[in-house]
């Protein structure tokens, strides 16, 4: 059609950026941040934003250069979501978790240009620069301390060349002066985030400035979020940008409640202090709080929204939450698709929950629909790239492509080519799909285990597991086996004070599962897990089958399914 342009005045790169300018014009006076005593509305938080973007420029930061976080959920990480890239530069906010070997290899793909850093985790990326040899190299560090307000004398090491403190740098900036550098592309990075790993090594998913705003609007229909929610942040900002939640606290121009401590009395605390109306992460802190909930504990004094991704906890502990007012949604994602991509609505969460004492006890698994930015979720076969049939039986590979997906690895061409192979992102996970949308998560295609001629997911058998009430903790993985090929073998860590044998815990499998799935060994213990939260599985695998293999030399002294 003729007289159709594309300009500025139709077209804005689409950046989270824009979120916090509304916010801080909209909704002025209103609390943005409280942590403990310290509180900003949205106007002073924008203010702290702009110092902060304006005194990296005068560092030397650029466009495209990348900034390094390794700090818990405090002021400045939420304040450095904006900063960093108002500065045209690229966030990568790192575990806190991670040792020394692991945080310097990270650092050393990121080539951050300068590395904020908590002050409780200054030895750690010392040591981490040690390794790295960076020593006699220019190396700025800017120490974060507990309170934002509080300047103190820098930290002295042999280590990097210079190190700044975040207040002193705050106070460097020239607002009137800065101009927020916007991203000239809407597909230009916005932040770099590094995968667990607990399949292999960590890759660094790139997400773009686009990709972070239409995740943000899903994050609004997919957490249910009306205006000035009231968020407390219980999922941490290293994980996909806390899951894109800081830039959608903005664009709701809600309050963010940062607490000193994620416990199940702390987080009750703040709900009844603060009014929380949602919060977000993994499974364990249900657990938390469930085990913070007094004999006389009132009632919540509204619904409150909690959205877990990972291994569910005990039914019981969800009826006793759902009891007390929370409403709880299960999702599934990862990193790659800017957290969470698939969620059980609430409806489907209450019909889920009315089955936990019938047939139906899959807690551990995943199920549910895609959110509105994600174009299409499939099951697939992966050879065919045909979609299964919606029998609910049929496995295949889930599959998405859409809008709010990473662009792709850093420095990693081939496994990003690999990622997107047929124009789809292969999870490597294997599920089915229900007549309804639904899509259920059976396994990881490298966890499950294959016996007898058919698969078998150990997520099911995980399932049933978990609801012996002597059992913690579970992982299953496939042992080895001569005349099967695999079998279910089970890792049980028991609650304390708890005992309970092998033979007692493969009877009570038999009551639930097909003889098939029923493990054939039991071994007792603490699990591995990552800095992520997550077992790892392949260290688990390792443990059992090589153990298998140097008894196989000598007859009689194959393990027991105790040992």
């Amino acid at each position: 059609m003729e007289g159709l342009v594309i300009c500025p005045a139709n077209h804005v790169p689409l950046t989270p950026l824009s979120f916090l300018e509304r916010a801080a014009f909209v909704y002025r006076k209103n609390i943005a941040l409280i942590y403990g005593n310290i509180s900003y509305s949205w106007e002073e938080l924008h203010g702290r934003c702009i110092n902060l973007a304006s005194a990296l420029s005068q560092l030397g930061v650029s466009s495209g250069d990348v900034v390094a976080t390794v700090a818990p959920n405090v002021p400045a990480q939420y304040e450095l979501h904006f900063g960093v890239p108002m500065a045209g530069a690229v966030l990568s906010a790192l575990n806190t978790m991670l040792d020394a070997t692991t945080l310097a290899q990270k650092l050393q793909k990121l080539e951050a240009k300068i590395i904020f850093v908590y002050s409780d985790r200054i030895g750690l990326v010392l040591q981490a620069l040690t390794i790295l040899q960076e020593k006699d190299k220019s190396c700025l560090i800017v120490l974060i301390h507990e309170s934002n307000n509080v300047k103190k004398p820098p930290v002295s090491s042999s280590g990097p060349s210079k190190i700044l403190d975040y207040q002193t740098l705050l106070e460097m900036g020239q607002p009137p002066n800065f101009k927020i550098m916007y991203p000239k592309n809407e597909f230009d990075p916005i932040s770099i985030n590094f995968t667990s790993g607990s399949t292999g090594k960590p890759k660094g998913a790139v997400y773009s400035h686009r990709a972070a705003y239409l995740n943000t609007i899903a994050d609004i229909f997919r957490f249910e979020m009306g205006k000035s929610p009231v968020f407390l942040w219980t999922v941490d900002m290293f994980r996909c940008n806390g899951w894109c939640l800081p830039w959608t606290i903005a664009a709701l121009g809600g309050t963010n409640i940062c607490p000193s401590e994620i416990n199940g009395k702390e987080i009750l605390d703040a709900i009844y202090l603060h009014n929380v109306t949602h919060f977000c992460g993994a499974p364990m802190i249900l657990t938390k709080i469930a085990n913070a909930i007094g004999i006389n504990q009132p009632l919540l004094p509204h619904k409150v929204n909690v959205t877990v991704a990972g291994v569910l906890p005990q039914p019981e502990i969800l009826i006793k939450l759902e009891k007390l007012g929370f409403t709880i949604n299960h999702a599934y994602g990862m990193s790659e698709a800017l957290g969470p991509m698939i969620s059980m609505p609430w409806k489907c969460q209450d019909e889920y929950l009315s089955k936990l004492n019938e047939e139906d006890v899959d807690v551990k698994i995943r199920e549910g629909v895609h959110n509105i930015m994600m174009e299409e979720v499939d099951v697939k076969d992966p050879e065919s790239m045909e979609s299964v049939p919606a029998d609910g039986k049929t496995i295949g590979e889930i599959m998405f492509r859409g809008n709010a997906v990473m662009m792709g690895y850093l420095k990693d061409s081939s496994r990003t080519e690999e990622a997107f192979d047929g124009g789809w992102y292969r999870t490597k996970d294997l599920g089915i799909k229900y007549a309804n949308g639904n899509i259920k998560l059976k396994d990881r295609a490298v966890d499950v285990v294959k016996t007898e001629g058919k698969t078998v997911s150990t997520l099911e058998i995980e399932g049933v597991l978990i609801r012996h009430p002597m059992v913690l903790e579970v992982a299953v993985v496939a042992r080895c086996d001569d005349v099967l090929g695999e079998t279910p073998c089970a890792f049980v860590k028991l609650k304390k004070g708890c005992f309970v044998t092998d033979e007692e815990i493969i009877k009570f499998c038999e009551d639930w599962l097909q003889d098939y799935m029923v493990p054939k060994a039991v071994i007792f213990g603490d699990l591995p897990f990552n800095s992520s939260g997550k077992i790892q599985k392949f260290i688990l695998r390792d443990k059992v089958n090589n153990a298998l293999k140097l008894c196989l030399h000598s007859v009689g002294e194959l393990p027991t399914p105790s040992s």
